[in-house]
């Protein structure tokens, strides 16, 4: 917003908002937010009399930016320090008596068979700062879904109660830790090409898995859930299998001396983490 720019976080790609709707050519375009910037707006109207200070990937831009930030809140010449999830690891202020978790379910619904498991470390993560000394501590939480295990579990510091229910929902549908999943992606300029590829590709796994009794289940293809990133169509292929040497021997076999169209490349990412 200071720069008047619409950037991705991504991959840093910036343009000028546009002053009319591309395709009506309406000028009333409002523009909205849910970040940082508008929550230190909302704070800063708030509180008028404290000291606040934003830390995230716009405010942050020089070398030292995250040392300095902390150092004056732990010297207490900021009062209110609020940001991404950047603030809410590692830090030990005594002095702080009371945290926010703001849309602690942000990424409760992403994409991702860990979304739960992150959103529940984030909030106990984030819970963890306040109440460090003798002076004790409040935590307040920001979640339109308080009923979720995740949730429940997080607020209580309940690792057992959230096991207890996450477990049983990835051993149902075959996810990681009772199984070993792979995950290829496949990326290129051109859609039509990327996803002929990936369903070659696909074809390969497939054969591969049932020649060596990998007993795999293959997802997919099917595109990525950030289908498209740096001008880059993506899309994705998962293998979940409770025979890891085998799953990986299926794969290595589908893909060895394998070539792609030009310009089209592809990842294995064994035991992803990223999801997106």
């Amino acid at each position: 917003r200071p720069q008047q720019s619409a950037v991705c976080h991504y991959c840093d790609y910036q343009t000028a908002p546009p002053a009319e709707c591309p395709e009506c050519h309406v000028a009333g375009i409002r523009f909205g937010g849910v970040g940082t910037q508008k929550l230190e707006a909302e704070v800063r109207a708030r509180f008028p009399n404290a000291t606040c200070l934003r830390m995230d990937t716009d405010s942050m831009q020089h070398r030292d930016s995250h040392t300095r930030a902390f150092e004056a809140f732990g010297r207490g010449d900021v009062q209110i320090l609020l940001g991404t999830q950047m603030i809410a690891k590692g830090l030990d202020f005594p002095n702080v008596t009371l945290v926010g978790v703001i849309q602690a379910d942000t990424a409760l619904h992403l994409p991702d068979f860990r979304a739960a498991e992150r959103t529940f470390q984030l909030v106990t993560q984030v819970a963890g700062r306040t109440g460090r000394s003798a002076k004790g501590g409040h935590v307040l939480v920001q979640t339109l879904d308080p009923e979720h295990p995740a949730i429940q579990a997080a607020v209580r510091h309940d690792y057992d109660r959230f096991a207890r229910t996450e477990l049983p929902v990835r051993e149902s549908y075959g996810y990681p830790p009772f199984t070993t999943m792979v995950r290829l992606v496949v990326r290129g300029p051109v859609e039509a090409t990327a996803r002929l590829f990936a369903d070659h590709l696909a074809g390969r796994l497939r054969a591969a898995s049932e020649q060596l009794a990998a007993d795999a289940r293959v997802l997919g293809p099917a595109p990525a859930p950030i289908g498209r990133l740096r001008d880059q169509f993506r899309v994705q292929i998962q293998l979940h299998g409770h025979d890891g040497d085998r799953l990986r021997a299926a794969v290595r076999q589908a893909t060895t001396g394998l070539k792609g169209p030009e310009r089209v490349q592809w990842i294995v990412d064994v035991d992803p983490i990223d999801m997106l």
